[in-house]
């Protein structure tokens, strides 16, 4: 019998995916949205038969067992480990949390509960043309993969964000085009080479602040260029481009995924990334196996007290 299944999220990739569920014999259960009115509508429009706006009434739902996580990327990590933790499956959108340490939550869930299915959604890999380029790579159309030494990538493209203020505008909440877009071309690069990154340099710039619908006292803070360089653990250099200044809008509505310590690796070269681009220098990517401390000065102060005890 198939999950019955909760859904995170109000999007147009919902209204995508909930069709092609319902096809293939799931049955979606709940739907969440950040307001009631967002859930309701959406739940209407789809006949779910239970919306809320509260993130507990989907998780505790006895007919809820897989959680599909499509809301924006702040409370990514909150829904999936909170969902790992009372024993629901979880797929989750790109990208794994806003930071390595949310990343790494969702690693450690996942690997304390090993029998539950826990996979992030970076699915250009799985597109047939990608799919082709891999096998024409592993081949050896190009000579041996270890003699691939440059990787150009260029993404140009419509915007990302919506008529209305909401969480695509706002770089603290995951939007912009390095989280969104550029999360996907990490995994791919690094899917197709069977390569990492070691050390990236980034510029990360915000052109567009206002448009005729978000102005006023709310101003737009996610990024909407990008290019970075990354350096690959077998030598290649990959440069790449990311723009969303063309016209028209951006749409995606494939859904298929890796797992949560590929996001973990993604989210570490986004971090880098971000570093690089404030201190205008190449950065070392560190993929990290504990959670940072949030306060390093008090934790080395109790040290030092329980030392002198």
């Amino acid at each position: 019998m198939l999950p019955g299944i909760g859904v995170f999220g109000t999007g147009n990739v919902v209204k995508v995916i909930v069709p092609f569920l319902r096809e293939k014999g799931f049955k979606i259960e709940a739907i969440w949205g950040r307001t009631l009115n967002a859930a309701e509508e959406v739940a209407k429009e789809l006949e779910i038969p239970f919306h809320t706006n509260r993130i507990d009434d989907v998780l505790l739902r006895k007919d809820v067992d897989l959680i599909f996580i499509i809301c924006s990327p702040n409370l990514h990590a909150q829904i999936a480990v909170k969902a790992l933790g009372i024993g629901k499956h979880v797929l989750c959108d790109k990208p794994a949390g806003l930071c390595q340490g949310e990343a790494l939550k969702m690693v450690r869930a996942s690997q304390y509960y090993p029998s539950l299915i826990s996979i992030v959604n970076h699915s250009l890999r799985f597109l047939p043309a990608f799919g082709q380029m891999r096998r024409a790579i592993v081949d050896g159309y190009l000579g041996q993969e270890s003699e691939i030494t440059v990787c150009d990538v260029r993404v140009q493209m419509g915007s990302l964000l919506h008529d209305a203020y909401d969480w695509l505008c706002d770089d603290t909440m995951g939007g912009g085009v390095l989280t969104l877009v550029g999360s996907h071309v990490i995994d791919l690069v690094s899917h197709l080479t069977s390569q990492r990154a070691v050390r990236v340099h980034g510029v990360i710039r915000t052109f567009t602040k206002t448009t005729d619908h978000v102005n006023g006292i709310r101003h737009i803070s996610s990024p909407d260029f990008c290019t970075f360089q990354m350096e690959m653990s077998g030598g290649a250099l990959v440069t790449a481009t990311l723009n969303n200044h063309l016209p028209g809008t951006f749409s995606q509505e494939v859904l298929i995924s890796a797992t949560f310590e590929d996001g973990l690796y993604v989210q570490a070269v986004i971090d880098a990334l971000k570093k690089s681009n404030s201190n205008r220098e190449w950065v070392k990517v560190n993929v990290i196996t504990e959670e940072p401390d949030p306060d390093p000065l008090l934790s080395a102060a109790v040290r030092r007290s329980a030392i002198s005890m």
